[in-house]
Parts: structure tokens; C-alpha cells; sequence
């Protein structure tokens, strides 16, 4: 079992930033791969990014690249999405996930989420 906790979602102006971090417990962090995927009141469940197991790989989706940057620290297991220039669109609730294989764009390749934290971006 991996224990995902999310944290530093909060409000924010548009054009501003913010840093999530996703602590994991359990299972060997670096035995996953981790990705950060975002739900919308009223939307499925969206990829956001997601690193390979090495973290020397990572994928974005096209709303999000050149403003989030994923990135983990291993020594102390957690998994970091900085966001910056934040639009209104951006509002959801974003939610880490680890995957022990599989393509990383797939919410199905995902094993283990945590609760979620709200980012609301104001206009």
C-alpha cells in the first residue's frame, strides 16, 4: 500500500502560483512513478502531468505545459506540481497518483490516490 497525501491548494489570482506537494508513505516512493491529474466540478477527471519512475521523463498536458512543472524529491517521497501563470480554468481539485507501470496519461494505469486538494483560481 502507498498513502498519498496532497497539501498547498488554496486561492489564487489568475497569473499567479502555487506549489502542490504530495507526500507518500507505504511502499518504496521509488518504486512508482507519480502523476498529478485534476477534476472540475462538473468533469471527468483530467491528466495533468506525470513523471517516469526515474523522474528523468515527463509528460504535461498540452493546457498545462510551459506553466506546470513536475518534480519528487526521493529522500523525502513527495512529488511536487509548481503552477504558474494560473488562469480561471485551472480551478479544480488536484489529486496526486502513483502507477508501478503503464502509460502514464491513463487514469486506469494509476494504483494508488490521494484525497485531493482545491485550487481555485479568481479572475
Amino acid at each position: 500500500q502507498v498513502q498519498l497525501v496532497e497539501s498547498g491548494g488554496g486561492l489564487v489570482q489568475a497569473g499567479g502560483s502555487l506549489r502542490l506537494s504530495c507526500a507518500a508513505s507505504g511502499r518504496t516512493f521509488s518504486n512508482y512513478a507519480m502523476g498529478w491529474f485534476r477534476q472540475a466540478p462538473g468533469k471527468e477527471r483530467e491528466f495533468v502531468a506525470a513523471s517516469s519512475r526515474s523522474g528523468t521523463s515527463t509528460y504535461y498536458a498540452g493546457s498545462v505545459k510551459g506553466r506546470f512543472t513536475i518534480s519528487s524529491d526521493n529522500a523525502k517521497n513527495t512529488v511536487y506540481l509548481q503552477m504558474n501563470s494560473l488562469k480561471p480554468e485551472d480551478t479544480a481539485v488536484y489529486y496526486c497518483a502513483a502507477r508501478s507501470s503503464g502509460d502514464p496519461f491513463r487514469i486506469r494505469s494509476y494504483d494508488y490516490w490521494g484525497q485531493g486538494t482545491q485550487v481555485t483560481v479568481s479572475s
